[in-house]
């Protein structure tokens, strides 16, 4: 019992406070719960379900009646003498030609009665290249236009049967304003079933919603789609031409399986889906139901937040009779505490208060003397590890290239051309003198670029000047410093692995400010890298030879990171064919 008391007082606090809190949030949550459980979800499942399938029934019938138009004026259209003589016909004279062509519109006139009840112009297109429309301004087309269009291929394709499809292409104004739903049909000889034209029948999408934008409402969306999956036609205008691949598998799993409704995540919100197939369209019919919108408007969410701040009001306080008591002296400990800076580990707090306070009071200010210690020791440690690194990426110089120079200036002084040995050596001495000095101090670009034209110049001495290097710099950076032995590693590389199947080609070094950093590259147009690691950059066809540095791309990178963090570094692009670009990110400094 004692224990027990002795762990009550050194928590005795926190487990009042735990407890409290714990049931103020089991009391809203169970009463939120009950609430919104007995006024949604039945509400909503049973009554929404229902009621749009009704809805749904509605559209289809209404679509259905449309259609029964359509293929009525198609039929009698088909049944003309007039017409059919006016899209076989060949060329005629002058005043036969006006005639048919009088007689066919007559006819397209009085077969167009059939859908008067809506906005739809109607079309022929014969394969004597004569065609004629109701209303050239509701869905203007040029013939050519609408032989090679799609329409017309995927009718030829079904020629038996009455397509409905998209038009986003020959509408009056911009196409994306208002497209156009197009339904046609190849007319045929009936005997013979020799294809002699093409109808066809375009309603504008603004009046083809006409079918059901009584029917929607906020939350309350109808969504038409076609077999592939395209919004074909959809109270939110925006959705209309997109690809809805997950509507249409929903869509296709409520046909297949014959359910009700889906719930489900569609278009990034939790919603109900409603589905009907509509066979003489090849159409999906998908009504939408935004389930949060939706109640929004049927829950009463007024009583549910009422509820939720008596109870939390009810538990602040409980929490303050309790705390108020109890926390006195923490609230002067916090207050202390709270005027401690950042990275300031020397503000000692006073110790008073009751046995807890000063308990954790003691714990802090020890705490910020082990802490103290700690930090010495890491920075010291961090000092030496850096140093350790930096010294040792700067041994990894390797003599070859000392090597290979100097049998290079053996061979000329044995030719005789002393000029160009003495050059050669006077490139070499300005390369040593740059890298003998402390890894971690920085040279100007100017100096840089110096330091990359005598490296250059020792290959062209040594290989001959068939690989050329040009140098870009932008002029506000000449004055930047930067790393030592930082581009030279890459061009390095460039001579010898990037021209291995051809004698000739060129490097470029691009130096310019981006934002609030450096960026130098290297840029060739050899043989490339195929299957290049871009995450990598210890690939093992850049790091199998170098001849002056033996820094590599790991190690160039390693230094940038050291020196300046993560976000600068080496990146690189390169494909088999494609050359390669060496991307250096460094920060902007001038001294």
């Amino acid at each position: 019992m004692k224990g027990f008391l002795d762990k009550f007082k050194y928590h005795g606090l926190f487990i009042k406070m735990f407890i409290v809190t714990l049931v103020s949030i089991i009391s809203v949550s169970l009463l939120t719960s009950i609430v919104m459980i007995q006024m949604s979800e039945k509400l909503f499942m049973n009554t929404f379900s229902i009621t749009n399938s009704k809805i749904i029934s509605q559209i289809q019938t209404n679509f259905e009646s449309f259609n029964y138009s359509v293929v009525t004026a198609s039929n009698n259209v088909m049944q003309n003498g007039a017409i059919k003589g006016f899209l076989t016909k060949p060329d005629m004279d002058t005043l036969s030609s006006l005639y048919s062509y009088y007689s066919a519109s007559q006819q397209m006139k009085r077969i167009q009665s059939n859908v008067a009840a809506y906005p739809v112009t109607m079309t022929i297109m014969g394969m004597n290249k004569n065609s004629h429309s109701t209303d050239s301004s509701y869905w203007p087309n040029s013939l050519e236009k609408l032989k090679n269009s799609i329409l017309t291929v995927n009718t030829l394709i079904q020629p038996k049967k009455l397509i409905y499809q998209l038009d986003k292409q020959n509408v009056a104004g911009s196409s994306d304003e208002d497209p156009a739903i197009v339904a046609s049909r190849a007319l045929m000889e009936r005997t013979s079933g020799k294809q002699y034209g093409i109808l066809y029948f375009a309603i504008r999408e603004s009046d083809f919603k006409r079918f059901y934008s009584s029917f929607t409402s906020k939350g309350n969306d109808v969504i038409i789609l076609d077999r592939s999956g395209v919004v074909v036609s959809s109270n939110r205008h925006e959705l209309i031409g997109s690809k809805e691949l997950d509507l249409l598998g929903y869509a296709k799993e409520i046909e297949q399986e014959k359910l009700r409704f889906k719930d489900v995540n569609a278009l990034g919100k939790s919603s109900l889906v409603l589905s009907n197939y509509l066979p003489v369209y090849d159409f999906y019919l998908v009504n939408l139901i935004d389930k949060q919108e939706v109640l929004s408007e049927m829950v009463d969410f007024k009583t549910v937040a009422l509820i939720c701040v008596a109870i939390v009001f009810v538990a602040l306080i409980i929490v303050f009779l309790i705390s108020r008591r109890l926390t006195k002296s923490l609230t002067m400990l916090a207050k202390q505490m709270s005027g401690i800076t950042e990275n300031n580990f020397v503000n000692y707090i006073t110790v008073t208060g009751s046995h807890e306070i000063k308990e954790l009071g003691n714990a802090y200010n020890y705490m910020l003397d082990e802490l103290n210690d700690y930090i010495e020791k890491l920075i010291q440690t961090q000092k030496d590890q850096r140093n350790a690194e930096l010294s040792a990426l700067q041994m990894q110089i390797n003599p070859h290239f000392l090597y290979n120079t100097l049998a290079s200036v053996k061979i000329l002084v044995q030719q005789g051309n002393k000029e160009k040995a003495a050059a050669t050596i006077n490139s070499l001495i300005s390369l040593l003198q740059n890298t003998v000095s402390n890894i971690s101090e920085t040279i100007s670009v100017a100096q840089e670029l110096v330091n990359l034209k005598n490296y250059v110049f020792i290959n062209h001495v040594r290989y001959g000047e068939q690989i050329m290097v040009n140098y870009f710099v932008s002029d506000d950076c000449y004055g930047y410093h930067i790393p030592k032995l930082i581009i030279q590693p890459f061009i390095e590389n460039a001579f010898f692995h990037a021209f291995q199947d051809r004698n000739e080609g060129h490097i470029y070094v691009l130096i310019s400010r981006e934002e609030d950093a450096l960026v130098c590259e290297v840029v060739d147009n050899g043989v490339g890298m195929s299957g290049y690691d871009h995450e990598n950059p210890e690939h093992a066809s850049i790091s199998t030879s170098h001849f002056f540095s033996g820094i590599g791309i790991r190690n160039v990178h390693d230094r940038i990171t050291l020196l300046y963090g993560e976000p600068f570094g080496v990146s690189i692009a390169s494909g088999d064919g494609e050359g390669t670009r060496v991307k250096i990110r460094l920060p902007l400094h001038k001294t």
